[in-house]
């Protein structure tokens, strides 16, 4: 922020909100704030995510510290007219508590952001991701400075392995050794990779990141080739990424202009610099040696470990290889020390975790919370609830490969470990909350299916194993499922898990496991009474009328358009069930309330 200014608006330039119309909110902000003579003294501020995506776009007033939410381009000029100039809150833009029913001035008194910790998303609206002096005015670039000119790489891989850091992609490696490992590995060129290839769906982490806050995954990438030898890093993101792209080329190209990548940096004999390679949205490219492979031009194909990347990776030479949200927690670390890092979070996990939260919640966004917070806070506190007041069922941890929590989980501390032994995984963050409507023998498929889509096709239990499961799934989903589905259900995941070629195939069966183990039931009544519980299943839908409820007014069987309904007027109308196409014309034109699904 420019400290000759008065005043600043701060406007959520993330994807999001963007899709809603901030960009055009911000030039009606500059257009209003020139009509009064204003624009030399209050300054508009293009930031990354705030992470309340529910309530977007969002516009933050500093140094008072409002909050409106909800912001449409025509709110610009009332904002103007009386924030700025009279210095009256806009009432009806503050954010309002669902249950106090109380206005909240900032976001410091909101739920949602009450319990979070901001490591990772530290500037993630809070600076302008586009201007380099602002994320060095938080202590950016502070980090590499400090460790090419006072620390050894080896001193810096020491802090690294102290902290406690894992990976945030999924595996949670712990970083340090990784680095270590890479650093002893002999090679005459070294690669330092950032994995930007963020496929789960309704995932968002890395891509807010990179929009908001590209400098610190540049940053950190420097820091960790000083440590393993490299002088070239290269990012690996998806195509379908056009902000976050954008973003990341001007904060290397800032860099590169002032010294801070490139030959000699601040005066040292250090040289890195990087390089943007791009993704075509293969999920199995997530995998480190699959991505790696795609980089060099080939298929997207995981590849047998070992030897690691580390030792041989990229072109055959050793390669560092981390995620986008764990290279952003490296500046923190070195400019606060591990030993400040290593006190947020559990014995095993260190520090916090940013979650795309989405599903049917109330407060759909992105967080970041220590580890060990509890589901319960998460989906509840933070999050809200359930929308619409229905009640919690399911979350899904870890994208597609994670699987699906129950209600006596919401008390789990959320950690790497505590989430495997529940059935599930961390993922890169991914967490979907269903409501008592989802159907879990539907839920399994899905995500079978995008697996089964997903898949590189090169080791067999992937590519045969898992088409086997979504075929079962299938099956049962139509009403054509046999009891001893499950047991073979049960059987071919653990198979699949045993015998897969990578990641993407070990955990593509923990949706299904996971769903057997808490909603055993459900598989049951689809199968022995052809009947979905939740009225999801199409094929296992029955239209039924209300006999005490119908008028005979005659209104569905004029609507239906397969004759499926039949009756006399002013007498109860019946469905044939054999002709019935659920297509659920009936029910909309049903004014006595006589149709339900059963």
């Amino acid at each position: 922020m420019d400290t000759k200014y008065k005043m600043y608006l701060l406007v959520c330039g993330g994807t999001g909100c963007r899709s809603s119309q901030s960009n055009v909110l911000e030039e009606r902000l500059r257009k209003h704030l020139k009509e009064n003579k204003l624009e030399n003294e209050v300054q508009v501020i293009t930031t990354g995510c705030f992470g309340f995506c529910e309530k977007g776009p969002i516009v933050k007033v500093q140094p008072d510290n409002t909050f409106y939410t909800q912001v449409t381009p025509e709110d610009a000029e009332e904002i103007i007219k009386e924030h700025v100039i009279k210095g009256r809150q806009v009432q009806r833009l503050l954010y309002k508590d669902p249950d106090k029913k109380e206005i909240v001035h900032d976001s410091k008194h909101m739920g949602f952001y009450r319990k979070q910790l901001r490591i990772a998303l530290r500037n993630c609206g809070f600076i302008n991701p586009e201007n380099i002096n602002e994320y060095i005015a938080r202590d950016g670039y502070a980090a590499v400075a400090k460790c090419i000119t006072e620390m050894t790489p080896q001193q810096v891989i020491e802090e690294m392995k102290k902290s406690g850091l894992r990976g945030r992609g999924g595996a949670g490696f712990p970083t340090g050794m990784k680095w270590e490992i890479t650093s002893k590995s002999p090679g005459d060129q070294k690669y330092v990779v950032c994995n930007a290839d963020e496929g789960d769906p309704g995932a968002f982490m890395d891509r807010s990141i990179l929009e908001g806050d590209p400098h610190s995954v540049v940053e950190a990438m420097a820091i960790c080739g000083y440590c393993i030898g490299a002088d070239k890093g290269l990012i690996y993101i998806r195509a379908e990424y056009p902000l976050a792209i954008k973003r990341l080329k001007i904060a290397i190209q800032q860099a590169q202009e002032i010294g801070l990548l490139g030959k000699g940096i601040l005066g040292t004999k250090f040289n890195f610099d990087i390089e943007i390679r791009y993704g075509a949205g293969a999920f199995v490219c997530g995998e480190e040696t699959a991505l790696i492979r795609s980089m060099e031009g080939g298929r997207g194909e995981s590849t047998l470990k070992p030897p690691f990347p580390s030792v041989s990776g990229y072109l055959g030479k050793p390669t560092n290889v981390n995620n986008v949200e764990t290279f952003a927690n490296v500046p923190v670390i070195i400019n606060k020390g591990a030993d400040w890092f290593n006190k947020i979070g559990t014995e095993k996990s260190k520090g916090t975790k940013v979650f795309a939260l989405a599903g049917k919640i109330n407060n759909v966004g992105l967080i970041e919370v220590p580890m060990g917070t509890t589901l319960r806070e998460v989906i509840f506190e933070i999050g809200g609830g359930i929308k619409d007041g229905k009640k919690f069922k399911a979350v899904q941890t870890g994208g597609p490969s994670g699987g699906c929590l129950t209600e006596k989980h919401l008390d789990l501390p959320i950690d790497f470990d505590n989430l495997v032994k529940a059935g599930s995984m961390m993922g890169s963050g991914g967490m979907v909350v269903m409501d008592e409507d989802d159907c879990m023998v539907s839920i399994a498929k899905f995500y079978l299916d995008f697996t089964v889509e997903e898949s590189c096709g090169k080791c067999a239990p992937c590519r045969v194993g898992n088409k086997r499961l979504y075929e079962i799934l299938d099956r049962i989903t139509h009403g054509n499922g046999k009891m001893e589905d499950i047991d073979l259900l049960r059987n071919l995941s653990k198979v699949i898990k045993d015998t897969a070629l990578c990641g993407l195939g070990q955990t593509s069966p923990n949706p299904v496991l996971s769903t057997l183990e808490g909603f055993y039931d459900e598989y049951v009544a689809h199968i022995k009474e052809h009947r979905c519980p939740s009225g999801r299943c199409k094929d296992l839908m029955k239209y039924e009328i209300n006999p005490e409820n119908c008028v005979g007014c005659t209104a569905c069987a004029r609507n239906c358009p397969v004759n499926a309904i039949t009756g006399e007027r002013k007498d109860p109308h019946t469905i044939n069930q054999e002709l019935c196409i659920k297509c659920g014309a009936c029910i909309e034109k049903c004014k006595f309330n006589a149709i339900f699904i059963r």
